[in-house]
């Protein structure tokens, strides 16, 4: 059963810039995509990106395009969220999120590993 387990996040001024990592373990299960999602406080789990095994497709909610990059190297298991362009409406807990389902998906119940969720709050 893999794991996965985040780091980064925190604190910054409207404006500023994050990266958030998320590092995979004891998979079984060969060439997951993977995603990021978030979830504002009173609100739903929302889409953020999704990135191929490979890498070489990306897919972006249209509230992050343009300020978001998804990233991975699969030599050291791990996902990237670089956050940049910060605004207070991303202020929320980010979880990144493995599949094996095709395509880019942007439904979290099409995801079967989840990270702990880091938190990331944007100052106006």
């Amino acid at each position: 059963q893999a794991q996965l387990v985040q780091s980064g996040g925190g604190l910054v001024q409207a404006g500023g810039s994050l990266r958030l990592s998320c590092t995979a373990s004891g998979r079984t299960r060969s060439r997951p995509a993977m995603g990021w999602f978030r979830r504002a406080p009173g609100k739903d789990r929302e889409f953020v990106s999704y990135i191929s095994w490979s890498g070489e497709f990306t897919y972006y909610a249209d509230s992050v395009k343009g300020r978001f990059t998804i990233s991975r190297d699969n030599a050291k298991n791990t996902v990237y969220l670089h956050l940049n362009t910060l605004k207070p409406e991303d202020t929320a807990v980010y979880y990144c999120a493995e599949t094996v389902v095709g395509g880019p998906r942007i439904n979290p119940y099409e995801y079967d590993y989840w990270g702990q969720g880091t938190q990331v709050t944007v100052s106006s």
